[in-house]
């Protein structure tokens, strides 16, 4: 903790934290970031072995191409997740994770490792929707299939139900696109959201709710902020619980009594 002034507080991530912190977020980086390279090195093996003329029905291999360019992009989408919460991190460990200016306002940041992990599953759940588009595309693929049937009589009945099944295909691939770009242009936010600063004055719409080490904040028209303390040092969570007593609603876990936590137990009874 560093006293800038006389009422104004910085708390910034403890060395092991960052430490932690920061080696997990480069182990994402560069898995995100081999997944990439693979991604387009496959798709580059592949542009060369087949015939690129104008076809009525989709080529499997323009299909599969695609789908590893859209696999290149999320991973390449996880790769600025990851820069940009490690610069954030490095913010709150060189500068200040919480800012309190005593009875006027808090700003915090949160740097917990588990935003890696959001987005993570932001791009999974886009992945999975980028293999539907991929599956509502193979009776599109198919269709180069029945040209080969030597039975006309086959080969237009195969060819019917293939477009039938083509048509709702392309419903399904459409609908699951456009997740996938609706995706894409919110992770601009989301990556911008990563680790920022968010300021809240401590008035009386103030709530500040404290369950195990988790600090939450809410404020009216303001999101709500939740605050890993344990990335502080122990000495450093006190002082901060120190300054906000009489503001803090402090959450006990339900499976224990008022016997089992003592009032008396102060801070100590929350903190890790």
């Amino acid at each position: 903790m560093i006293q800038s002034t006389v009422d104004t507080y910085l708390f910034r991530v403890s060395r092991p934290s960052y430490v932690r912190t920061r080696l997990l977020g480069f182990l994402w980086l560069g898995g995100f970031f081999s997944c990439a390279c693979l991604a387009l090195l496959l798709s580059a093996w592949l542009l060369p072995t087949y015939d690129h003329t104008f076809t009525l029905y989709l080529k499997w291999q323009d299909a599969l191409v695609a789908f590893l360019w859209s696999i290149a992009l999320f991973s390449l989408i996880g790769c600025a997740f990851v820069l940009r919460f490690l610069y954030a991190l490095h913010i709150g460990y060189t500068r200040a994770m919480l800012t309190l200016v005593k009875d006027k306002h808090l700003t915090v940041r949160d740097l917990s490792p588990a935003n890696i992990i959001s987005g993570f599953w932001m791009m999974h759940a886009t992945f999975w929707c980028a293999v539907t588009v991929l599956v509502g595309l193979l009776p599109a693929m198919l269709l180069g299939w029945t040209v080969s049937i030597a039975n006309p009589f086959l080969m237009l009945l195969a060819t019917g139900v293939l477009i039938l099944l083509t048509i709702a295909g392309l419903v399904l691939s459409i609908t699951f696109g456009s997740i996938v770009v609706i995706g894409c242009f919110g992770a601009i936010p989301f990556c911008r959201n990563l680790g920022a600063e968010r300021r809240y004055s401590l008035n009386d719409h103030t709530i500040l709710r404290l369950d195990g080490t988790v600090l939450t904040i809410i404020y009216p028209g303001k999101p709500e902020t939740m605050v890993d303390l344990a990335s502080l040092d122990s000495s450093d969570q006190h002082c901060l619980l120190a300054l906000l007593d009489g503001r803090l609603d402090i959450q006990h876990p339900r499976e224990e009594t008022e016997a089992e936590v003592p009032i008396a137990a102060g801070y100590d009874a929350v903190l890790v």
